[in-house]
């Protein structure tokens, strides 16, 4: 963000520099309405740049946030997914120990 706010600094100053030569030099008039056109070209261009800017921040937040949802989706599908695995390996146990029972039972 620094380098953005050092360009919005420079463009101001030459935005300023602009307005001064304009009031303090008497100079021809089209040179005067070329500075003019010039100033309000740079400015719709900050305007423009800066609207950019906001919705590339709008959308680096939306982005964020989604990827948050999907990491804790994850995790919460992760989670499932070993107690599922815990929960089978307890089966699994369980129907060794009732087979051996069976076993014990039929000899």
């Amino acid at each position: 963000m620094s380098i953005f706010r050092k360009k919005e600094n420079n463009l101001n100053e030459l935005i300023n520099r602009l307005d001064t030569l304009t009031s303090t030099y008497s100079q021809s008039t089209y040179d005067i309405e070329k500075i003019k056109t010039e100033k309000n070209e740079i400015l719709r261009q900050k305007s423009e740049i800066e609207k950019k800017n906001q919705e590339l921040i709008r959308e680096h937040r939306y982005l964020k946030n989604k990827i948050e949802d999907l990491q804790e989706k994850a995790k919460k599908h992760s989670a499932m997914e070993d107690k599922f695995n815990q929960d089978i390996e307890e089966l699994s146990l369980e129907t060794e120990n009732l087979v051996d029972e069976i076993e014990k039972w039929q000899t």
